[in-house]
């Protein structure tokens, strides 16, 4: 059965570790992509061009960007989804311009400033993946266009919103060099997202025994874009009859999926193994989707 007590010391939790995160991410800015006109994807890459432009702060830059996608996810998805992003989208921003007063910028050599940027970024958003928490930007972007291009994966529709992001950035450097170390910066950084959280593997296979499963199933499909299937199974010491749970899912969505289940049972039997290649819905398309 479903508690509804709000546990302080996991919000608190959340908190601490967020904020962790968003600092990391605001060295990866300040030191290295930023002093080096370099761009990433998203809202801080739009920030970022800001910046040149018009010298606007960087982090006040990203959270106002951030306020209309903010308001319309609100409406389309509800309070729950963006709680926890907007604390998240707050402290990053804060930390960015707080840490513009005091970090050291390296400006030397661009693919040091791509590598070592992008590398500290994916690490401070991965580890902000592990709360179950997102920074806003383009993962809300391609949510909303989700709604409206359903037959479009959501890791596809993210990498178009980034992507854009990157061609306005050489356009408005007036060098197709910045497009270049701006692409190296996306990879390295969603390639360091996925050492964070559970290595570079394409997804996570799930298997939950609970004798909550059905609360379970409903929750994982109305709150995740996950499928889940229920597989009927027993005991072989007790005897008894339970179902199991088979879910597929990205890596960053396994500790939400672990909190879901956990909000229904304390004491849950799971397995989660890795996924080397995962073809369907979601996923990778087969042969005659392509």
């Amino acid at each position: 059965m479903a508690k509804n007590k709000i546990n302080y010391k996991e919000i608190i939790l959340d908190m601490l570790i967020c904020t962790a995160g968003a600092f990391i991410y605001a060295v990866g800015v300040n030191c290295f992509v930023s002093p080096n006109e370099l761009s990433s994807g998203g809202a801080t890459g739009l920030a970022i061009i800001a910046n040149y432009l018009w010298d606007f702060p960087i982090g006040t830059s990203m959270f106002v960007i951030n306020i209309p996608l903010f308001i319309i996810a609100f409406f389309v998805f509800g309070w729950n989804f963006i709680v926890k992003t907007l604390f998240s989208t707050f402290m990053t921003s804060v930390c960015i311009d707080l840490g513009a007063m005091f970090l050291p910028q390296y400006e030397g050599d661009k693919l040091l400033a791509a590598l070592f940027g992008g590398a500290i970024m994916g690490i401070g958003l991965g580890i902000v993946f592990t709360r179950g928490s997102t920074s806003g930007g383009t993962d809300i972007m391609g949510r909303l266009l989700k709604k409206a291009l359903p037959h479009i994966s959501m890791g596809r529709l993210v990498m178009i919103c980034d992507l854009f992001v990157v061609l306005l950035a050489g356009v408005v450097y007036k060098n197709i060099e910045s497009i270049l170390y701006a692409t190296i910066v996306f990879i390295v950084s969603s390639k360091s997202i996925d050492l964070v959280l559970y290595g570079s593997d394409s997804g996570k296979m799930m298997l939950i025994i609970s004798d909550n499963a059905d609360e379970i199933a409903k929750a994982i499909t109305t709150e995740t874009p996950r499928g889940v299937s229920i597989l009927p199974c027993q005991g072989a010491y007790t005897g008894k009859a339970k179902h199991m749970l088979l879910s597929v899912v990205r890596p960053h969505e396994v500790a939400k999926m672990r909190k879901i289940v956990r909000r229904f049972d304390e004491h849950p039997f799971i397995i989660i193994s890795d996924a080397a290649e995962i073809l369907g819905l979601g996923f990778k398309p087969t042969d005659n989707d392509l």
